[in-house]
């Protein structure tokens, strides 16, 4: 668990901007410490580098690095847009913290501005003999780690913005997700019972109507200290919360200063966020099953993928346990649960609609809800009523009875053993 903070700062390192200016920044850190080495030197270096040699090379990597960049924006461009048509717009900001393609462009804009520095400098005489021959020497560098990048783009780009590929990115941060919530089940707090708030607690309100992107308990539990709280906290992150529906109820006194400190504690915006949210990755795989059975694409093999990351997915759930009382970090504030129910309804409930007719995806659905209703008593109950969602919408929307009855037959399989 992170706080605010510390969120916030992740999301700012994962922006493009950050890290191309800050290979910008070493850039001209590199080409200027030339001619501050050059005094250190004690004598005159058994080399000699003439200033048009390294004038020519400078030039050439000026003129060609800002031609590769742009190229480099349009590939990016041209992935996002890819990515947005065949497979969702919420895995396009996935692509977009790609760090990959993020090093790429840095390294091209730090060489392009490495090579600008250095022939400004040079055409003001600012390097010497020994100038000349460190800043030819940084310049052999930039060659070589050009070619290293170009070569890893070349790669890269052989799988940037593909189905697969961005449905394994969309895989990798709902794992991490699941993961951590699996760690701390309640986001470290008690695990709250929609029945038991008192009755004498009082309701917090958000003031606008957006998505909940973080939650920082750890905040929440210092300010519960400082002014003698019990919060029960209502929402979880990826919730939509407005005006009307209250963040948490809290027992005890708390002005309106701590009332807009409690609020802070709520990092909302207009978008839902991966990483606490695993409902919301799960929720995007869904989308991706959607779109490929739509007629527009009609990809059944890539809902039949999704089924299968679904089923690793969940899977992890067979660790996950209740916290127990005495274990939680932060014993006076309760926060609702993860229910496996919603997890089910995300990933599974739209492909049990959009796939009604199609008996190879309806198969492997079946398949799939009896894989996990086998691993674990818990995943019995939404496997079974979602089979059962399954059968009823096969006795209507399958053509052939043939079909129709291998997929009853496959949903009646779902917990046995």
């Amino acid at each position: 668990m992170i706080s605010k903070w510390q969120w916030l700062l992740t999301q700012l390192t994962r922006t493009l901007w950050v890290r191309a200016s800050l290979y910008a920044v070493f850039a001209v850190a590199a080409a200027l410490l030339s001619v501050l080495a050059q005094q250190l030197l004690p004598t005159t270096l058994p080399i000699t580098i003439g200033a048009d040699a390294v004038d020519r090379i400078l030039d050439i990597l000026a003129s060609s690095m800002l031609a590769v960049t742009t190229f480099s924006l349009s590939v990016m461009v041209a992935a996002y847009s890819a990515a947005t048509a065949n497979v969702t717009p919420r895995a396009t900001r996935l692509l977009m913290q790609d760090t990959t393609t993020q090093n790429v462009l840095g390294t091209f804009i730090g060489a392009f501005l490495f090579s600008l520095v250095g022939l400004v400098a040079l055409s003001t005489k600012a390097y010497d003999e020994n100038g000349r021959v460190l800043l030819f020497a940084v310049t052999l560098v930039v060659i070589v780690l050009i070619v290293v990048t170009i070569l890893r783009w070349i790669d890269h780009l052989s799988r940037f913005g593909r189905v697969g590929e961005t449905t394994a990115r969309v895989e990798a941060v709902t794992s991490s997700a699941l993961v951590d919530r699996i760690a701390n089940p309640c986001l470290g707090a008690r695990q709250l019972d929609p029945n038991g708030i008192p009755r004498q607690a009082t309701p917090l309100y958000p003031q606008h109507s957006l998505y909940l992107q973080h939650l920082d308990v750890g905040a929440l539990a210092d300010c519960a200290e400082a002014h003698s709280l019990r919060l029960y906290v209502v929402v979880l992150p990826g919730n939509f919360v407005h005006p009307a529906s209250p963040l948490l109820w809290f027992e005890g006194d708390a002005d309106e200063a701590a009332q807009a400190r409690l609020r802070e504690c709520f990092t909302l915006g207009d978008l839902r966020s991966f990483d606490q949210d695993p409902r919301f990755g799960l929720a995007v795989l869904s989308e991706i099953a959607s779109r490929a059975l739509s007629p527009a694409v009609n990809d059944p093999g890539t809902a039949i993928d999704i089924l299968s990351r679904g089923v690793r997915l969940l899977s992890a759930w067979v660790d996950y346990h209740e916290p127990e009382p005495d274990t939680v970090c932060y014993p006076q504030i309760w926060v609702p649960a993860l229910t496996l129910d919603d997890l089910f309804d995300d990933l599974f409930g739209p492909i049990v609609r959009d796939g009604a007719g199609r008996v190879d995806v309806q198969m492997r659905l079946a398949k799939a809800l009896q894989a996990l209703a086998a691993r674990d008593e818990r995943f019995l109950q939404p496997a079974q009523r979602l089979g059962a969602a399954v059968r009823a919408l096969a006795e209507h929307a399958m053509v052939l009875e043939a079909d129709r009855q291998r997929v009853l037959a496959a949903v009646d399989r779902i917990g046995q053993h």
